[in-house]
């Protein structure tokens, strides 16, 4: 379907405006109560856009998604101590927009009075992925795998490209192939880098494992931790 350029400057400029003062003024207790938006952007250059008209930093965690965590409750301790370190005033939190996983981190922004944003692969809408009820505004960019980088090339693909270049930090807690390739790229752009080494979710991996044929694990540390361990 032919994507309406008018259509396009309404999200850009005028959607941002109005989902921020209604995260401003949401009580609490409402934290994962109100109406997800979903949008589309052609290019992480689109996004780039958003965060700007913003007038936000956009902070971003990456990990485990449907691999889960072995536990969970570190992970969200270790993201709490992270949020508590920024204003929800001058900054937005971005994560995956799925629930599973890192996505849970949404729900501790949301209390604190983040404002947040699920950067995705349009994969993750092709694929029917469940959106988590606490993320204010989803933004599908068009991409032909879900994230990480391009076969053959240093380059990212458009979503993750989208993350690491509009993200004044990233934090990392586990996570695999795709985590690995943006936490990389943002040290490599000189931007800040913090990882949390995390297992994940031991009978998920083992499940997973059989259902593939493949050996059981035994290293459940995942392929960020291999290319990040150290960093903090």
């Amino acid at each position: 379907m032919k994507e309406n350029p008018k259509h396009r400057l309404v999200w850009r400029w005028a959607a941002p405006a109005c989902l921020l003062m209604a995260c401003a003024v949401a009580p609490a207790a409402a934290a994962c109560e109100r109406r997800t938006v979903v949008r589309d952007a052609a290019s992480a250059k689109e996004v780039g856009e958003f965060v700007a008209a913003s007038g936000k930093n956009m902070l971003s965690f990456v990990g485990y998604s449907a691999a889960g965590y072995e536990d969970e409750a570190t992970m969200l301790a270790q993201a709490d101590q992270v949020l508590a370190r920024y204003d929800p005033a001058q900054t937005m939190v971005n994560i995956g927009a799925t629930p599973s996983g890192i996505g849970a981190v949404y729900e501790l922004a949301r209390r604190r009075g983040y404002f947040t944003l699920g950067i995705v692969s349009s994969l993750a809408r092709d694929a029917g992925e469940r959106l988590s009820p606490c993320v204010d505004l989803v933004i599908f960019v068009r991409d032909t795998q879900w994230g990480g980088r391009l076969p053959g090339s240093p380059a990212l693909s458009p979503t993750s490209a989208a993350i690491v270049e509009h993200s004044v930090a990233l934090v990392g807690i586990g996570g695999g192939e795709v985590a690995r390739d943006e936490m990389l790229a943002a040290r490599a752009a000189h931007k800040p880098v913090s990882f949390y080494a995390a297992d994940m979710n031991h009978r998920i991996a083992r499940d997973s494992a059989l259902a593939r044929g493949q050996a059981e694990p035994v290293d459940f540390r995942g392929p960020a931790w291999a290319a990040l361990a150290g960093v903090r």
